[in-house]
């Protein structure tokens, strides 16, 4: 009787390995992890031909696609759904140390990623394998109208569709219009070629910079004190100018400009186009620079945006679900943030941003127009075809208005020797500004802190601001009960403040996390979602002026950053505490002398000190510290003698946690509200009662909230 039960047993488990095996060898993930299989074989043998790159290409985007769909179909049940999530997981490392072998794979991932026709075949063909058919391509389209083709995706929020209702009328302004200008003497010639060329030809430290007229002040309307080389900007704008490539070098104030610059051209509302990083710093500054005009930043399918703003920023990945509106909601201005963002024409994020453009043109023709970037000019003109474009410059074929008149008026052809200098500098004034740090160290202090604010988005960032109401709740808990236990006669109205410091002492001093999670865990959390944000912000600075130092606390955030830079391509150095003196004099020397490595990553606490990383003038502070001086340390080892530059820290500082009130307490013990430093230290008693302070703060918030 029991052999028979066995064997019943035995039957069924077969029956059942019998289904999952069946069931596994379903759908598109068996087709991946075959081809994944070829993939990884081939880049073994050191053979990386386009079918392989092809291959690669297509199975990183199917497993993409895949885990969406996974995600969001509500018939699996939670233990299927994590099994296929797995077998995912499985192809993704294959695909990731596959890409490890060769490092030129990461760029066929990338959002400027070409997806070729072979590869589009190659999708189709994967999905016919797994039983998935999808219709054949629609006929090729141009540039502009290949956006027009993705409706699913687009969203109207609800916001900006009331704004559109309120007023219907917006009716096209022509009233500044300027005639269209046809080549006559330079008809027949073919002239984007020679312009591109024109810059290259330049003299060595030729300046990129249009006549810019002397500003009449200093103040802004709001009464903000404005830098010299801004308030020129300005002072154009207002005089009339409406297209600028504004290329100043990283932290001469590029985005308090363009701000200003669009309210000296009264082009609101104004449409504002930015990586992510950067998307909350925006916001901030408009409140900051124009404090009568009101900021919206547009997240995800825009269910929060406000369509009464004066500013809408929008960040890259999400302009394809907004293009629609984008396009129609009257805007007098747009600004392009990372202009080098949109140097590939192809990118679906180069289109959107084109496309937005010309619309907006369509319905102001001298609408402001700005792109913002470091790039230098000289590598790569070519580069900036998508940009003077998107400025109104040239089309596809041919300079437009302004630029073919000027061209017209210098009375050469491309075939005259002095037509190129004379060319770029029609091109230069059409609004080319471009300043170094060293041109206008007048303005700017020798060193400064800029705080470059983020948002934690997504599962890390619930996760951290739940953490952070459990650490407020359960210091509550505390005070409660510290209250309810005194003695009778030693009530006191409101809230006790030395009641809550002497909680904030308790829970600090009270380093087990069987309670709940303190607040070293909580920052040491915050740094670690930051991580990958800094890393991008470091890797924009290395691609604009060339060696960055980017400062972490932790050893888990230096590694994601290095793990960011491998696959961005950037090569970096790094200095740890538990390198021989051997390795870390080879880190640095690799970092100081070779040209080709950009970043180095260093720990706030082993590379604040001894060092000298002076061939830099641009560092990233990812994790806050405790005290300003080991912040101060961090610094000094770019601002040195011998530095020729001034000298800027980026602080990374997640809005809504408690990164805000730590980055606050800094300032206000050192004395930084001017963001210059004195280079002031403090004592390791200082730091312990910064510690407190952020927990007062924290606790006295959660009190007063409740009332």
């Amino acid at each position: 009787m029991a052999r028979g039960g066995q064997r019943g047993g035995a039957q069924r488990r077969n029956r059942s390995n019998a289904g999952t095996k069946h069931r596994n060898e379903e759908g598109i993930i068996p087709v991946l992890a075959r081809v994944v299989r070829e993939v990884e074989q081939a880049v073994q043998r050191q053979s990386t031909v386009l079918s392989v790159r092809t291959k690669f290409q297509v199975v990183a985007l199917l497993v993409r696609e895949e885990r969406m769909r996974i995600k969001a179909d509500q018939t699996l049940s939670d233990s299927r759904r994590g099994e296929e999530l797995k077998r995912l997981d499985g192809i993704a490392t294959i695909l990731a140390q596959t890409a490890a072998r060769d490092s030129t794979l990461f760029t066929l991932l990338g959002e400027d990623a070409e997806i070729s026709d072979d590869a589009r075949a190659l999708r189709r063909e994967l999905l016919a394998k797994a039983g998935v058919t999808e219709p054949e391509p629609e006929p090729e389209t141009q540039p502009h109208e290949t956006t027009i083709a993705v409706i699913d995706r687009r969203v109207t929020p609800v916001s900006v569709a009331a704004a559109q209702l309120a007023n219907p009328f917006q009716v096209p302004d022509f009233a500044d219009a300027r005639p269209v200008v046809r080549p006559q003497r330079l008809a027949g010639w073919e002239l984007l070629e020679p312009l591109f060329r024109s810059f290259e030809r330049a003299p060595e430290g030729a300046a990129a910079i249009m006549e810019l007229p002397e500003p009449p002040s200093l103040r802004t309307p709001a009464g903000r004190e404005l830098m010299h080389h801004q308030a020129q900007v300005v002072a154009s704008a207002a005089d009339g100018h409406r297209t600028f490539l504004l290329a100043d070098e990283p932290g001469l104030g590029k985005t308090a400009q363009a701000l200003l610059a669009a309210e000296a051209a009264g082009a609101f509302p104004l449409l504002v186009a930015v990586p992510n990083v950067v998307k909350t710093n925006w916001a901030r500054e408009v409140d900051l620079w124009v404090p009568n005009k009101t900021a919206t930043v547009v997240h995800g399918d825009g269910e929060d945006v406000d369509g009464f703003a004066d500013v809408f920023v929008v960040n890259y990945e999400i302009l394809d679900r907004h293009i629609g509106w984008l396009g129609k909601h009257g805007f007098r201005g747009m600004i392009v943030d990372e202009a080098h963002y949109i140097k590939n024409k192809t990118s679906q994020r180069s289109q959107h941003v084109l496309e937005i453009a010309d619309r907006i043109r369509t319905r102001v023709p001298r609408p402001l127009m700005m792109a913002l970037t470091g790039t230098p000019l000289i590598n790569d003109i070519e580069d900036f075809r998508a940009i003077w474009q998107f400025l109104g410059w040239i089309d596809e074929k041919v300079p437009l208005g302004p630029l073919m008149a000027a061209l017209e008026e210098t009375g050469l052809t491309p075939a005259d020797p002095t037509f190129y200098p004379a060319a770029r500098r029609c091109v230069v004034d059409q609004g080319i500004v471009r300043r170094r740090k060293i041109d206008v160290a007048s303005d700017i202090p020798a060193r400064r802190v800029a705080d470059l604010p983020v948002e934690l988005e997504g599962e890390a960032g619930r996760s951290i601001r739940k953490a952070e109401q459990e650490l407020a709740r359960r210091m509550v808990e505390r005070y409660d009960t510290a209250l309810a236990n005194r003695r009778a006669g030693s009530v006191v109205s409101g809230v006790d403040h030395d009641l809550v410091r002497q909680v904030a002492g308790w829970e600090r001093e009270d380093n087990s996390t069987k309670t709940g999670e303190n607040v070293f865990g909580m920052l040491r959390r915050i740094g670690q979602a930051k991580a990958g944000l800094a890393a991008d912000y470091t890797a924009q600075l290395a691609r604009n002026v060339g060696k960055v130092v980017f400062f972490a606390k932790h050893i888990d955030v230096m590694d994601l950053a290095e793990e960011t830079f491998q696959q961005r391509g950037i090569k970096y150095a790094s200095v740890r505490g538990d390198q021989s003196s051997t390795a870390r004099q080879a880190q640095i020397d690799a970092f100081v002398n070779d040209p080709e490595v950009h970043v180095a990553v260093c720990s706030l606490t082993a590379a604040g000190v001894g060092l000298n990383l002076q061939v830099a003038s641009n560092l990233v502070l990812a994790e806050l510290s405790w005290t300003d001086a080991e912040q101060t340390q961090a610094i000094d080892r770019v601002h040195r003698i011998g530095q020729t530059e001034p000298v800027t820290a980026w602080r990374v500082i997640a809005t809504q946690t408690l990164d805000t009130r730590i980055a606050e307490l800094i300032d206000r013990k050192a004395g930084l509200a001017a963001r210059a430093l004195d280079g002031a230290g403090e004592t390791e008693e200082a730091s312990i009662d910064l510690q407190t302070e952020a927990l007062v703060a924290l606790l006295t918030e959660a009190l007063e909230k409740r009332g």
